[in-house]
Order: C-alpha cells, then sequence, then structure tokens
C-alpha cells in the first residue's frame, strides 16, 4: 500500500511538472522581432498591432545618426520559448537585445550595451516607432493618468519625465511601463512618430556596460472584417508552370539529405544549377572536354552535372548559371567578396571574348553528351551587381548577342536568361537588350531575384517587359532576406515564413512569372531543420516555411493568371486557371485575424473545392465546401496560406 501511494504521489508530481512544463514553453508567437532586433510589432488574436522600432546611436549634436536596420549589421539572432535574443553592434557598442512573451499583448524588452571604447556622443536611444496614421490624433497618458492632446507636427516635440507613458487612440493602445522615471522625447517625421527611450547617453569608457528595462503593452480593435474576392476568369494572363527551386550545391554533407527530402516530397517545376566555370576550365589553353573524358573532370563540377542530370531525368527544366569565372576570362584580380571602397566582381575580358563563349559552350555540349541534360536557359548570376560577375546593361546585351549567336553556330538549343538580376529594383540593367532588337532571337526568358524592392511600381516594370518581349518571367532566386544564411533560426519564425509566402503570392499576382524559384531547396536557406543543418542535431523535419512551399507547389501544372481583387488589404491573393477553365486556383495569404472570405466569379460548372490551410499549427490541413452559383464562403485562419483549388 505504501509504495502504490509513492507510487501515485510519484505520478502526480511527474504530472504537475509536465503540465507546469507544457504551460512554461507555451508560444505567443506574438512579439515579431526583425533578426537585426528591430520590432515589428505585436500580434493579438493574430493581428499585427503596428509598433515599429531600431536601436539608434546618436552623434554630439544629433550631427548624425546609425541604427540597426536590414544588411547594416551582422545580428546574430536566437529564439528560446518564448524569448528572442539579438546580438549585433554598431561601431564600437555591441547590444544583447531580448524580447520576452510576458502575456497576451505584453511583450518586456531589454537592451544591454557594452562600449568597446572611449567615446562621447548624444546617447544610445531604443527608438520606439508608432504609426502616425493610427495615433496623429491620440492621446499621451503619463503615470499620474494626466492626458496630453497629441495632435503632434514635425515642429512640435514633446518631453515627458515618467515611469510610465501610454498612446491611446479609438483603433490603438501601447503603454510603456519603466523600472523608473525616465527622461523621454517624442518627435515626429514623415514616418513615423518616435519615442525616443534613453539607454544611456553622454561619455562612454571603453569596457562599459549598462542595461535597461520596460515593458509593452499592446490593445486594440481586432479586425475580423470579412472579405471578398471577385475572380474574372475570361481574361487569362501568362503561365505559370509551377514552384521551382535553386539547386546550386555548397555543403556535400547536409545538402543531399534536404534535396532529397525535398524532391520526394514536393513537385518541383523549374531548377536553377550552377556551372562551375572556375573549375571546369582554370587555364585557358586547357581543353575541359578531353580532360573530362580523360577523368580529371573536377569532383565539384561533376557533383553539379550530376545534379542537373537527376533534375532533367525527372522532366524539370534546367537553367545553368555561372557564378565564379576563371581567372583568364576576366579583367583584374578575382574578387570573390565585396572589396571595401570597390565594385562588387570582375568584368569579362572583351578581348578573349570567343575564348569565353567556347568554354561556356563547351561545358552545355559535354553535359549533354554525357549526362543527356539539355540546358533551357544560361546566365551569369547577379551580373548587374557583380556577383561575380560584373556587367554593365550594354555589356550585358552584348554578351546575349554573342553568346546566343555562338550557342546558335554550335547546334546549341540553349536561350540566354535576360536580366538574372540581383533585385527588382536594378530594372533598367535590362533595357539595353530589350531596346536591341538584334537580342531577341536569342532571349528565352526574363529573371529578377527578389530580395529587395518589390514594390507594385516595380513588379508592374517587370510585368510590362515580359509582357512586351512576349517572353515568360522567372523569378531565379525567391525569398525576403539575402542575409539570413548568417542567423538562420530566422527561418523557423512564424513571421518570416508569411512574409515569404506572401511575397510569393504577390509575385503570382503583380508580374505573373512562369516559376518562382527558391533560393534553396538545399540546406542553404533550408526549408528544413534537423539534421546537423544550422548545427541542429534533431530528426530532420519541415518547418513551417516548407509546407507553405509545398502547398504551392502543389496546385496543378500549368495554370495561367487571372484578374483577382479583394476588398481587405490584411490579405495578399492570387487566382490562375486551367486553359479548359476546368480547374480554378486561388491563393490567400492572411496576415491578420481569422475572418470569413466570399470567393466570387467561378464557373458556373464548379459545384465543390478543396481547401488546404499552412499556418503554425497546421500543416496543408485539408476541407472541402460547396460552391453555390459561382460563389463560396470559407473561414481563413489567422495568421495563414490558404490554397482553394476548384475542380
Amino acid at each position: 500500500m505504501i509504495s502504490m501511494r509513492k507510487n501515485f504521489l510519484c505520478n502526480l508530481i511527474r504530472l504537475l511538472c509536465l503540465g507546469t512544463l507544457i504551460l512554461s514553453n507555451k508560444t505567443y508567437a506574438q512579439t515579431e522581432v526583425e533578426a537585426w532586433g528591430n520590432l515589428k510589432g505585436i500580434r493579438i488574436d493574430g493581428q499585427l498591432m503596428d509598433i515599429q522600432s531600431s536601436i539608434d546611436v546618436i552623434g554630439l549634436n544629433s550631427s548624425k545618426i546609425f541604427s540597426t536596420a536590414k544588411e547594416q549589421q551582422h545580428p546574430n539572432f536566437d529564439r528560446q520559448g518564448n524569448r528572442q535574443i539579438i546580438n549585433t553592434n554598431i561601431d564600437s557598442f555591441y547590444f544583447v537585445e531580448t524580447f520576452d512573451d510576458v502575456s497576451k499583448g505584453v511583450s518586456k524588452i531589454s537592451v544591454q550595451f557594452t562600449s568597446k571604447k572611449d567615446t562621447t556622443i548624444d546617447g544610445l536611444y531604443f527608438d520606439l516607432k508608432l504609426p502616425p496614421n493610427i495615433y496623429n490624433k491620440g492621446n499621451i497618458v503619463d503615470e499620474n493618468n494626466a492626458a496630453s492632446n497629441f495632435s503632434i507636427d514635425k515642429k512640435n516635440n514633446f518631453l515627458i519625465n515618467t515611469s510610465a507613458v501610454k498612446f491611446t487612440s479609438p483603433q490603438q493602445q501601447t503603454a510603456i511601463d519603466f523600472d523608473q522615471s525616465t527622461s523621454l522625447q517624442i518627435k515626429k517625421d514623415d514616418e513615423f512618430i518616435h519615442l525616443f527611450i534613453p539607454i544611456q547617453t553622454g561619455k562612454f569608457t571603453d569596457g562599459e556596460t549598462a542595461s535597461i528595462t520596460f515593458t509593452i503593452k499592446a490593445s486594440g480593435t481586432i479586425d475580423r472584417s470579412p472579405a471578398t474576392v471577385q475572380l474574372n476568369v475570361n481574361n487569362t494572363g501568362r503561365m505559370f508552370a509551377g514552384f521551382g527551386g535553386n539547386f546550386r550545391l555548397q555543403n556535400p554533407k547536409a545538402d543531399p539529405q534536404v534535396i532529397n527530402y525535398c524532391l520526394n516530397n514536393m513537385r518541383v517545376a523549374y531548377a536553377r544549377v550552377e556551372m562551375p566555370w572556375m573549375l571546369w576550365q582554370p587555364d585557358e589553353n586547357s581543353n575541359p572536354i578531353d580532360s573530362a573524358k580523360a577523368g580529371k573532370l573536377h569532383p565539384h563540377v561533376k557533383e553539379s552535372m550530376q545534379m542537373a542530370q537527376r533534375l532533367s531525368k525527372m522532366n524539370i527544366p534546367v537553367i545553368l548559371t555561372a557564378w565564379f569565372p576563371p581567372k583568364w576570362a576576366v579583367v583584374g584580380e578575382l574578387h570573390f567578396r565585396h572589396q571595401p571602397g570597390g565594385e562588387w566582381g570582375n568584368p569579362i575580358d572583351s578581348t578573349r571574348a570567343q575564348e569565353v563563349y567556347k568554354s561556356i559552350t563547351d561545358y552545355i555540349l559535354y553535359l549533354k553528351d554525357a549526362y543527356g541534360v539539355d540546358v533551357k536557359l544560361f546566365s551569369f548570376n547577379e551580373s548587374d551587381l557583380g556577383i561575380n560577375i560584373r556587367q554593365t546593361a550594354e555589356e550585358h546585351a552584348t554578351l546575349i548577342k554573342g553568346l546566343g549567336a555562338y550557342f546558335a553556330s554550335h547546334g546549341v538549343q540553349t536561350k540566354m536568361l535576360l536580366g538574372d538580376n540581383s533585385d527588382a529594383t536594378t530594372f533598367n540593367f535590362i533595357l539595353p537588350a530589350m531596346n536591341d532588337a538584334a537580342t531577341h532571337p536569342y532571349i528565352g526568358a526574363i529573371s529578377f531575384h527578389s530580395w529587395r524592392g518589390c514594390t507594385s511600381e516595380i513588379l508592374k516594370k517587370w510585368n510590362d517587359a515580359a509582357t512586351k518581349m512576349h517572353l515568360p518571367l522567372i523569378v531565379g532566386e525567391g525569398s525576403i532576406d539575402a542575409a539570413a544564411w548568417a542567423y538562420p533560426k530566422i527561418f523557423e519564425e512564424q513571421s518570416y515564413a508569411l512574409e515569404e509566402i506572401g511575397l510569393y503570392i504577390k509575385l503570382l499576382n503583380e508580374c505573373q512569372p512562369l516559376s518562382i524559384l527558391q533560393w534553396q531547396l538545399t540546406s542553404d536557406y533550408s526549408p528544413l531543420k534537423g539534421g546537423g543543418i544550422f548545427g541542429d542535431d534533431d530528426p530532420l523535419q519541415p518547418t513551417q516555411r516548407f509546407w507553405n512551399l509545398k502547398q504551392l507547389a502543389s496546385i496543378p501544372p500549368n495554370v495561367y493568371a487571372i484578374h483577382a481583387t479583394i476588398d481587405n488589404n490584411h490579405i495578399v491573393c492570387a487566382a490562375q486557371i486551367s486553359a479548359d477553365k476546368k480547374i480554378v486556383v486561388v491563393h490567400l495569404v492572411n496576415n491578420g485575424a481569422e475572418r470569413i472570405a466570399t470567393i466570387k466569379g467561378l464557373p458556373a460548372s464548379i459545384k465543390k473545392l478543396s481547401l488546404y490551410t499552412t499556418s503554425k499549427t497546421k500543416n496543408m490541413e485539408e476541407k472541402t465546401a460547396a460552391v453555390v452559383n459561382g460563389q463560396v464562403k470559407i473561414k481563413l485562419e489567422a495568421v495563414s496560406y490558404t490554397t482553394v483549388i476548384a475542380k
């Protein structure tokens, strides 16, 4: 009996401890932070309350301001349960920021700094940024509940000494509580209302360290307003062949498992592989085909060719791209990384143009003869920027004419990729080739990478270019943060997954690409975690990002863009239809609270549809719904990606 009681008590204690552990590990996932430490907002019931931030280093007399921002520092991001931790620095100031989800709508923030030299500045500030469209005519309430009318303009600044401050408006409230009375300054510029919270001011000595801690509580009206999607199935645009991926091999140990998982669990419609040009023909006077036939093919070249072969055997069209040139083919010493104060990459040596054309053509011919691969398109990677071959727009047009003609004269069917630009922003790089009719016979598609600048205005330029040239548009590298490899924990964040898939649906709607090629479907920027990737030794498993990509990849192949409008600014949408108009696909990314969406304009012949939802807790969960008189009502989960496939 004593033994039974003892076992019962032990089990009870074990269950209580387990319950406590479960509660303590509950992830609110509500405070959204950029990997470089800037607050994006606090989610309540799925709605993101817009509260942004940066850390500012302000010089003497406000002479210069340096701030944490995307691609401006070298941060490290980590998550431990409900806590997000960012380590970064601005010059000699090193920061550790922590964001703790305390309870619903409440985030505890701590900023610690260490100075690595003696210096005198105005100070270090946590710059809290509020949207003027919400708070411009609100109130400020201090610790004594004294309210001040908050109709601030750029000429007026508020100075407050308080241990608590609250910004109120009919739509949203933001309350900040400090451990002690703090001198705060409130300013307004064209973008934000700024609350400058001092971390420390004045003189700093080498090795000095200090910290501040405060809490932010967000509240407000949750927008659950319904949405209406209106389709026009009669006017079709360009074809979407399906989702694709990059397969540039960089990690022999970790790449195979990710590649195998992706190819076995996702339909890949297009692929981009590397031509290791520098290793293919390191010596100008060598014959790389003879060397390859003699068994002297460099291992990385062989692996890259085998990768192309595997994809080709799966009937996946292959784009071949060169990153690193051989020394003999370019001007100057090779630059594999950006040189401070200098340009990126190396230009092609124009005096060796024919030798360059032959070297590339030999690679494509050998890839065909030895591995059975027909290369559909060829490009230099991001040559507008110089990673790692740099071209002017005019040189790019010359390459297309020269190499394209060389391909044709040697029986190579490969076409040139116009652009393959580093970003959407560098659109003008493709204009000389577009305006030169002599390039047109050799161009097979237009391409840009989606890392930066995907505004509606810029995307329209790419859409119009593809329409004008009667060519498909390809997003050669798809994702949202080109530096994320340095802080890979960010890939597991719900906020990253949602922003990425939201961009892809925007691309489908606004520039109608033939394919979006994920960077990458390897261990680099991996959509999987575990398996030793990024130091994570847990079992290999898909992340929310993977399920988003798989869901996009799972739609029927070769569907055509149709016009879709939506009346809710929390949702991004796109729609497609099959050639016979028997299948309609609607994509909906809901960056807000749960709501009802009505889809109108479906063909009368469609009576039923399937919908798939991916969120932080759902992996392509499938449901069905009936269509009545060309329309259907569906529930959109909070902060989710939903795909509707109507047949």
